[in-house]
């Protein structure tokens, strides 16, 4: 796929990535303190999903994908 916006997203974690020496321990804090001071500021910060989605229709899966 060649979508700019996807390549300008990557360019940006991959900048950001490389102000860090690639290190996830200080990739993960440094996101963790953006999101902190972004939650003081008083932006709505959405907790990410506990589990997978429900999975919908699984009989119509199975049967759109079975052999024939």
């Amino acid at each position: 796929m060649t979508d700019s916006i996807i390549h300008e997203v990557r360019a940006i974690r991959e900048q950001h990535a490389a102000s860090l020496d690639f290190d996830l321990d200080r990739i993960f804090a440094d996101l963790q303190a953006r999101q902190n001071k972004h939650a003081a500021e008083g932006w709505t910060i959405i907790p990410a999903p506990a589990g997978p989605p429900p999975e919908s229709n699984l009989a119509l899966q199975r049967t759109r994908f079975a052999r024939r």
